[in-house]
């Protein structure tokens, strides 16, 4: 007489179904988490009395130095000459070749998360040196004050961009749920067999 061949039942091939889920999304988990601006000097909105000799944006994760852009541009949108951004870890740095005159100045930033997602960004900072002159404008102080409206949508933008961690939540509620109905599905089938 041959042995009898025990064969699992429904709880356990729900819960062997439920573990293979789990290993699936554990390794998966990394790529929700994307990069993100940390700290910024200058800080976003700042009104500096004095002009900043660099920029250094500090993010959540390591940079890659061959992906990380850093660029200043003023109220007219043209770039301030500024050094390739020098990446130490988390942080970038550029320094700025020559002072900058009185005004309103936009950092952008584009780096690159650790899952390969780019992140890109931008904010602004107001130097206002009570003893410099306000910068030279080829354009009239309409045509800046326009230029300072339109950069908000791209700073709107940025701040979507840079609030993923909705898919983090998602993932972490996902993951909880598989291991509660994992336990579940184990505890049932040990008092049934009880």
């Amino acid at each position: 007489m041959m042995p009898r061949i025990a064969t699992p039942t429904a709880p356990a091939r729900l819960l062997l179904v439920l573990v293979a889920a789990l290993l699936v999304l554990v390794p998966g988990g990394p790529a929700w988490a994307h990069n993100a601006l940390a700290e910024a000097s200058p800080a976003k909105k700042a009104t500096l009395e004095k002009s900043p000799a660099e920029v250094k944006l500090r993010f959540l994760q390591k940079l890659d130095p061959e992906r990380t852009t850093i660029t200043v541009s003023d109220a007219d949108r043209q770039p301030v000459p500024a050094s390739e951004p020098a990446v130490k870890g988390n942080t970038g740095t550029i320094t700025l070749d020559d002072t900058l005159p009185n005004g309103v100045y936009t950092v952008a930033y584009q780096v690159v998360s650790t899952d390969g997602h780019t992140v890109k960004g931008s904010y602004e900072f107001t130097v206002a040196d009570p003893s410099a002159a306000a910068a030279p404008s080829p354009s009239a102080a309409p045509s800046t004050a326009v230029a300072v409206a339109s950069a908000a949508p791209i700073e709107e933008k940025a701040a979507t961009e840079e609030s993923s961690g909705t898919g983090t939540v998602v993932g972490l509620v996902i993951g909880i749920v598989v291991v509660l109905a994992g336990l579940a599905g184990f505890l049932y089938a040990r008092r049934r067999k009880a």
